[in-house]
């Protein structure tokens, strides 16, 4: 599973003595325990990822609002941990690979009109599921259904 994963490598980089890697890892496994808590039982790996995934989002907008605010090291630091938790991720679809999922998505439920963009959204999402940013669909659904 993957949260094994994590936490064998997070005792690796304690022996190793990578502070940021362990402080990063730490904290991610201290989300997806209380994730577990939430749900009332074990997570399964798509669980996982999803607590991953928002992990590394909650990173990528610190380090923006960082930058903004004039603190490139604190900026840096964020961006290091992001780059930690996306080695965790599997690959994600982008560029063609999406266009023609998003596109096989379209063809399967006849859609035609951006009324119908919830049924396309649904089915790559559920076609995909983790490999697939909810965000990078919807534009692409916008972008071929026409706004």
């Amino acid at each position: 599973m993957l949260t094994d994963r994590l936490n064998e490598d997070m005792k690796t980089a304690m022996k190793a003595r990578d502070s940021a890697r362990t402080s990063t890892l730490r904290m991610t496994l201290a989300e997806i325990k209380n994730a577990r808590i939430q749900k009332g039982k074990d997570l399964s790996d798509d669980d996982v990822i999803q607590v991953l995934k928002r992990a590394v989002k909650q990173r990528e907008e610190s380090a923006t609002q960082y930058r903004e605010a004039g603190r490139p090291e604190l900026a840096e630091k964020e961006e290091a941990e992001a780059a930690v938790l996306t080695a965790y991720l599997p690959a994600m679809l982008s560029g063609e690979a999406l266009d023609a999922a998003v596109k096989k998505a379209i063809a399967e439920t006849g859609a035609t009109s951006m009324k119908d963009m919830g049924q396309v959204m649904k089915a790559v999402m559920g076609a995909h599921g983790a490999a697939v940013d909810g965000k990078s669909v919807q534009e692409r659904v916008k972008a071929l259904l026409g706004n």
